[in-house]
């Protein structure tokens, strides 16, 4: 492929209709990857073999890549509004069933952020138009464990169901037919639930790891929810 770059819109076209900065921001990354290691690109041609999965939001604050210092080809990541992973979602279940089966995948997990706006207007009553129907996932999730919310101020209770969604929509993964398949056929496969903090940096682990098919998955929820809704009460500042 020529390098079209004296075709590129300059950055000063009206409006930036083009987009032409960001095809600059382009040429200069792929120089600076190249200077840096010559071989770069074509590793990745070659391969794509990761050993992780990231269900993840589609918050622009939250670059999976980064958060893990993992490289490309080596996380496949899935991303949605609130990170939400739903049975009837055929672009998060087609992303799931080709990281199990064919890339297989050893890990997938399921990352929220603290701070998210999806939840937020969930806690808040929710949002107009088409988003609103989307995060009736979350607001489940809130109603499902509403005990653990009574007397929260709005701070502590985002957090809370920050995490709380994490460890629903975790739980929804391992519930799926290709996770159960993979379990029952032996496949190595662990389910995670971790909540990325944006003010620091850190990913907190929710303390729900899934290997294998559980006898009582639902015990397993119920655990980890009622540990983060304690921790989340002891908790002085926001995440």
């Amino acid at each position: 492929m020529t390098d079209d770059s004296s075709q590129l819109p300059s950055a000063g076209d009206a409006d930036d209709t083009y987009l032409g900065h960001l095809f600059a921001n382009n040429r200069r990354w792929s120089k600076r990857m190249t200077d840096r290691d010559p071989e770069y690109f074509s590793r990745l041609v070659a391969q794509q073999k990761p050993r992780y999965m990231w269900i993840g939001c589609a918050d622009s604050r939250v670059p999976a890549n980064d958060i893990v210092d993992l490289a490309p080809g080596e996380l496949f990541v899935h991303r949605n509004v609130a990170n939400v992973v739903v049975h009837t979602d055929m672009n998060c279940l087609s992303t799931l069933e080709y990281a199990i089966d064919v890339l297989k995948v050893e890990h997938i997990m399921v990352v929220g952020h603290y701070g998210c706006g999806g939840v937020l207007q969930t806690l808040r009553g929710g949002m107009d138009g088409l988003a609103d129907n989307w995060l009736r996932h979350v607001q489940d999730v809130l109603f499902r464990h509403t005990k653990y919310f009574v007397g929260l101020d709005e701070s502590t209770a985002h957090d809370l169901l920050c995490e709380l969604n994490v460890i629903e929509q975790a739980r929804n993964v391992c519930r799926t037919t290709f996770v159960r398949e993979a379990w029952k056929r032996g496949q190595k496969l662990v389910v995670h639930g971790w909540c990325y903090g944006i003010r620091d940096g850190i990913a907190h682990d929710m303390e729900f790891t899934i290997d294998g098919q559980p006898a009582d998955l639902l015990a397993l929820r119920d655990a980890a929810v009622a540990r983060r809704a304690a921790l989340t009460r002891e908790r002085k500042t926001p995440v």
